[in-house]
């Protein structure tokens, strides 16, 4: 087996786990980047019955921190009147909470059916991208240096979240976020791994050496980083304060979009452009 970050035919087997109660999966680890990873994973069928695993209980709260998190790097260290894509965006949910939030965010997702951010999915006509959120995504990646490569092309700028590797790497019944019962993670990085892959995509890689890292181009102290990413009760004020929520002009939107569509195929609506909350 090669490592799918590094290609390098040194993997060792690490240990073995029973994924979903029934299959007895074997682990491997590269000493060359410091990447676990899975055998090939035959169960995803299984696992992905329903895209959103049950046990996913902080799905909601998961976002709405990260909203926060992202508003706050999105502020201080780059063009807050950009665009910006969420890239495995789900349901939509993390993009509609950064448009309510003022950002101008947009969804994609080929495995996903979006729900929350419906008018508003990416087309790569569209103009340059700011920055790439992806959170919670890179676990579940079959080929993920082939994933990151798909977003080099968008932007050289990646937020990403994925907890990364304890050192020594855990047996199975010591870390949760293997997600045996589940079976939907099987990539696996180490702060290792993530200045791997910054050295051969010649990005800087900024992180919290837990949850939250930064591919960019970009150089900046890394305090500042670290900064962005706890926001204070008076960052989150001065964001509120600048940023203007889309909520209301992207329902405008919407609305004249379907108008004009019934338009095109001969009938007609009302143009109802007053905002309504229900």
């Amino acid at each position: 087996m090669l490592c799918s970050i590094c290609n390098s035919p040194t993997v060792r087997p690490a240990f073995k786990a029973r994924i979903l109660s029934k299959h007895d999966v074997s682990y491997f680890s590269c000493p060359t980047c410091g990447f676990v990873q899975t055998e090939e994973p035959y169960w995803l069928s299984e696992a992905y019955e329903h895209t959103l695993n049950d046990e996913d209980t902080m799905v909601l709260q998961r976002n709405w921190y990260f909203a926060d998190v992202v508003s706050s790097v999105l502020f201080t260290l780059f063009d807050r009147r950009g665009k910006f894509l969420d890239f495995g965006g789900g349901h939509g949910i993390f993009t509609r909470l950064m448009r309510d939030k003022g950002f101008d965010f947009y969804w994609d997702d080929p495995h996903g059916r979006n729900i929350f951010a419906r008018g508003f999915e990416y087309g790569a006509e569209d103009d340059p991208i700011e920055l790439i959120t992806c959170i919670e995504c890179f676990e579940h990646f079959i080929h993920p240096r082939k994933e990151l490569e798909k977003m080099l092309g968008i932007s050289s700028n990646i937020f990403l979240t994925t907890q990364l590797l304890p050192s020594p790497v855990p047996r199975p019944d010591a870390w949760d976020y293997y997600g045996l019962t589940h079976g939907q993670h099987i990539s696996f990085f180490s702060v290792k791994t993530l200045r791997y892959l910054a050295d051969q995509y010649g990005l800087h890689v900024y992180t919290n050496g837990i949850n939250m890292h930064l591919f960019t181009k970009k150089s900046f102290h890394p305090l500042q980083f670290k900064r962005a990413i706890h926001p204070g009760a008076l960052q989150r004020l001065r964001i509120k304060m600048t940023m203007k929520s889309k909520f209301q002009s992207d329902y405008k939107y919407i609305v004249q979009t379907k108008n004009d569509r019934l338009a095109i195929n001969g009938t007609s609506a009302p143009h109802d452009t007053a905002y309504r909350s229900s």
